[in-house]
């Protein structure tokens, strides 16, 4: 297999009539899903070349899954913007993509005019509307044209993350990154065309892509959750239990409003028999309210950066956690290789000791896209390979081996800081938080400033009864200066703890 789009097309021929995406509005097969989807490559394949990106600028939706698979079906990769990143932010990604064409729903408004004022028309940008893409005839001939010119190196998707010199990057993936790992993913944890997926990521998202191509590998089908339902557990609830969802591929902050909020107590949905989260630490605590109300759904810790494709490893859940243990981030996923090195560069493998985690394999991405210096430091020669050519990818964070060989995530690199004279990292501040009492999530921040480490977290516990905890468990020096309970953490539109953000709130309250 060389391309997605056999994923599609294979399973169309199995399940012509079964419903492939249901949003809140529309649903099709995943006949019709391939009919639209080649409909639109075939419009497409006149206005611009194969292995040019194609924006996206829809609503997560059936609309935009038919669109990805259309620029596809043109050779194309997509890359989904989000219509409510400001205009500066819009602005550079699409600069970075060279202004390329987008497919827009037909909604006239603000949120056009955005998109409008962030193109530049004198450099090729130009807006096309899916749903006239849609209108034109389907020609076969082209698309088995294009098709016949591909290989599987070819890019999938774009999705931007954060840069670190303040300007987004574009992470490209290939088909043959996408196919190598989703063939893994659907076997390792029994997904089928009986299970019902609940997508939760939005699609500039990489947890969307195991949502995608999990259902068109398999023929499982996708429920697409309405955002606003994952502030109203209850709406969410009845949502899971009316759909019969069966496997949830969420954030760890989804998973954790529903057991915040105490959901189970209005209704358990009992078809859910997967859940797999992934984006951060998942503290324990919610964890085993879930396995209290869900006993015989597999859970899976799922941890990975965008550029390798999704996630690298993988550690289903297997015994009793207790707050402020450690869940393993396990295993590597079939044909990857994850290790650690030093910060000479030398591999760790003695359980305890801390290196930066790499990877290599089929599943790292082709880099950043328009932005050779980023991906040359962080894509780089394996440095215990002296013999041939090998990429890995440093990822930046800290992990270590436990006693039983589980690889185990620590903190980011850029999370340990310098306080009072010790290097820190925030990391284990907030495992050790998690054992106290009537604690429920933390985030601890480094706020320069003032010089002061400060932890935010939910739940009932009183600033003396967590710090007599903390001092039974680190040294004085790490116990934070500032405590702040919060009704509810802040999180980025991923579904991430949102740092920035408490520290800004932080900063903006001193004197």
């Amino acid at each position: 297999m060389t391309n997605v789009l056999e994923y599609l097309e294979e399973t169309a021929g199995k399940y012509p009539e079964k419903e492939a995406f249901a949003d809140e509005n529309n649903s099709c097969t995943f006949k019709e899903l391939q009919e639209r989807a080649r409909r639109i490559g075939s419009a497409l394949a006149g206005r611009t070349e194969p292995g040019k990106p194609v924006a996206v600028w829809m609503e997560k939706s059936v609309n935009a899954v038919a669109a990805f698979l259309g620029i596809v079906y043109a050779g194309c990769f997509y890359v989904m913007l989000d219509k409510k990143q400001p205009l500066p932010r819009i602005r550079q990604i699409l600069d970075t993509l060279e202004q390329p064409l987008v497919l827009a729903d037909g909604e006239p408004g603000k949120e056009r005019e955005k998109l409008e004022q962030a193109g530049d028309a004198g450099r090729g940008f130009q807006i096309l509307d899916g749903e006239e893409l849609e209108k034109e005839p389907e020609d076969a001939e082209i698309l088995q044209e294009i098709r016949k010119k591909m290989t599987d190196t070819a890019p999938l998707y774009g999705i931007f993350t954060s840069g670190s010199t303040g300007i987004p990057k574009g992470v490209v993936v290939s088909h043959r990154s996408v196919i190598d790992f989703i063939n893994y993913f659907t076997g390792n944890f029994g997904i089928t065309e009986q299970d019902v997926i609940g997508n939760q990521a939005p699609f500039d998202f990489d947890v969307s892509v195991k949502d995608i191509y999990s259902a068109l590998k398999t023929g499982a089908s996708v429920q697409i959750i309405p955002k606003r339902m994952f502030s109203f557990p209850t709406q969410l609830l009845d949502f899971l239990c009316e759909k019969n969802v069966t496997a949830l591929i969420w954030a760890v902050s989804a998973l954790c409003m529903v057991s915040e909020l105490k959901g189970f107590s209005y209704r358990v949905p009992k078809a859910v028999n997967k859940v797999l989260f992934s984006g951060e630490v998942m503290p324990v605590h919610h964890l085993n309210i879930w396995r209290q109300f869900l006993p015989e759904a597999m859970y899976v810790n799922l941890y990975g950066p965008t550029e390798i494709t999704c996630n690298c490893t993988y550690y289903v859940i297997d015994r009793e956690f207790e707050p402020g243990e450690t869940i393993p981030i396990g295993s590597p996923f079939q044909n990857e290789k994850v290790f650690l090195l030093d910060e000479a560069d030398r591999l760790l493998t003695e359980p305890g000791l801390r290196g930066e985690i790499c990877v290599g394999g089929t599943a790292l991405s082709l880099g950043y896209y328009n932005n050779r210096e980023q991906t040359e430091k962080a894509f780089v020669q394996n440095p215990l390979n002296h013999q041939y050519s090998e990429t890995i990818y440093r990822t930046g964070d800290l992990g270590y081996y436990n006693e039983q060989g589980e690889l185990c995530y620590a903190t980011r690199k850029d999370f340990q800081i310098k306080h009072m004279g010790h290097r820190i990292e925030l990391g284990e501040i907030e495992k050790a938080m998690e054992q106290a009492e009537h604690v429920s999530r933390i985030c601890c921040v480094y706020d320069e400033i003032s010089g002061k480490i400060v932890a935010f977290y939910e739940g009932a516990a009183e600033k003396r009864a967590i710090v007599k905890k903390l001092r039974e468990l680190i040294p004085a020096f790490m116990i934070p200066n500032v405590f702040c309970r919060t009704e509810r953490l802040p999180v980025t539109k991923n579904g991430k703890i949102d740092r920035a953000a408490l520290k800004k709130s932080y900063q903006e309250e001193q004197p």
